[in-house]
């Protein structure tokens, strides 16, 4: 599987075509799932561009890209740095259960955070799939040790390392100490390690992800034009032949 993560936690002036709005993610969706994307990751943001666990502002951003895209999987994460109260990421995750269309599919939520089962298990409870975040092997090691709560659907291996070697090196170490979880296993890098570690994912088999959240620069060095570009860029590496008709964002 080949997710799309179309913002994260970038300022919104750090690119010019990274989406903030519910309308620029939703849009953004709807250009790579014309490539055959059937996952994004997207990070929702009140109307002054920054991260919120807002159950209202979290609904709009997922039903806009329900709307246009239907079927699409949509996760959002339930992020300490976001909120690092965990009964108030408790609460907004409860929320998030019964906002209907606005309703996220998967909660991605990183084992080390604290009180990271207990959002697990708030998440479960109300239908939602559970995506998740190792950082380290310490990490792998935590959730070996602790099991995989109910409703893990995927376990994702990041290091948060960006120099390309170290990267790599990490996501090794990490992959090989999570041994067989049972559930898929997507691995993806950041910045300068993004596409070593997506070399890596391919060669191994493993889920990937891209996209303006993890890289703004293609494999030649040069700025991205958008999500779509890299995940263009991305399955020009998967399937090298024959080079697929590039999808226009405009007048879509």
């Amino acid at each position: 599987m080949l997710q799309g993560c179309l913002n994260g936690a970038r300022p919104a002036d750090v690119h010019p075509a990274l989406p903030v709005t519910p309308y620029e993610l939703a849009r953004d969706a709807r250009v790579i799932a014309r490539y055959g994307v059937t996952s994004v990751h997207v990070h929702p943001r009140c109307p002054q561009g920054l991260e919120t666990l807002e159950p209202v502002h979290v609904g709009d951003a997922v039903a806009a890209i329900r709307a246009e895209v239907p079927g699409i999987e949509v996760g959002v994460p339930a992020a300490r740095w976001v909120q690092p109260d965990p009964k108030i990421r408790i609460a907004a995750v409860m929320a998030w259960g019964k906002l209907g269309r606005g309703k996220p599919d998967v909660i991605a939520v990183n084992v080390h955070d604290s009180e990271w089962r207990k959002v697990c298990s708030a998440a479960h409870s109300l239908g939602m799939g559970i995506e998740l975040g190792v950082w380290t092997t310490g990490d792998a090691v935590t959730l070996r040790n602790a099991g995989l709560p109910a409703g893990t659907i995927r376990l994702v291996a990041e290091p948060t390392v960006s120099g390309p070697d170290v990267a790599v090196a990490e996501a090794i170490r990490i992959v090989r100490t999570l041994g067989q979880p049972g559930v898929p296993v997507l691995v993806h890098g950041e910045d300068s390690g993004a596409w070593p570690v997506f070399d890596y994912a391919r060669k191994m088999g493993l889920d990937a992800r891209i996209g303006l959240e993890d890289v703004l620069l293609g494999r030649d060095g040069w700025l991205a034009r958008g999500n779509d570009d890299l995940v263009e860029i991305a399955l020009d590496i998967i399937n090298p032949a024959p080079r697929r008709r590039r999808v226009s964002r405009l007048g879509q």
